[in-house]
């Protein structure tokens, strides 16, 4: 007798062997003459049942634009000098959680990191790694401008590995720091963080070049 449990609802099945059929089938017609007929077509659908096979998990359709929000947090140092009396440069780098969420997000969680280049004469430029639970990574473009207080980040997406190669889109959100202290430490948080992006699909990898002869 083989046991097992349907996924999800914790029921419990059994295949009966041709043995067992026989057996119950016999005893059926010796105590129950008139019900012997039923207890066989149930032992049928038994049958059946126990060896439906179960459904494929689904799979995210790729080439569809997948839109999403979150809260991205991050830590790490930075390292500033100055470029005279009103002009500082700075060189920053971030280790953090990106959580997301809705229906369509690419995935619930990413570990983030991010290298970040700012000139406050300028515009603030970096780049960004996320990875996900499976180790595949999505990597993108940091452009910012604005200050400390009031600044607006976009980022763009260059490709990536696994699920997200050739991923593409952008997103967009404000940093706003809750600390900073003399020697570098830094820690801060999004604001208002939301974009979309397209990955290709799994099955259908995109085709580079004419068909092989």
């Amino acid at each position: 007798m083989n046991l097992g449990f349907h996924r999800g609802d914790g029921r419990r099945w059994f295949t009966p062997t041709p043995e067992i059929i026989r057996g119950l089938i016999a005893a059926s017609r010796r105590v129950f003459p008139r019900f012997h007929t039923i207890v066989f077509v149930g032992l049928l659908l038994l049958v059946a049942c126990s060896r439906a096979p179960q459904g494929p998990s689904p799979t995210p359709a790729g080439g569809e634009w997948h839109e999403f929000e979150g809260t991205w947090t991050a830590a790490g140092s930075r390292h500033s000098i100055s470029l005279g009396t009103d002009r500082k440069a700075s060189v920053a780098s971030l280790e953090g959680s990106l959580l997301l969420a809705g229906p369509a997000s690419p995935a619930v969680g990413f570990q983030a990191e991010a290298v970040v280049l700012n000139d406050s004469g300028t515009e603030m430029v970096g780049r960004a790694v996320w990875t996900d639970e499976h180790g595949d990574q999505v990597y993108s473009e940091l452009r910012g401008e604005g200050t400390a207080t009031h600044n607006k980040i976009v980022g763009t997406f260059i490709g990536g590995t696994g699920r997200y190669a050739g991923a593409t889109g952008t997103y967009q959100f404000s940093w706003r720091f809750v600390l900073e202290t003399e020697d570098g430490t830094i820690q801060g948080q999004s604001v208002g963080f939301k974009g979309r992006v397209q990955v290709v699909s799994p099955q259908e990898p995109p085709v580079i070049g004419g068909p092989r002869t």
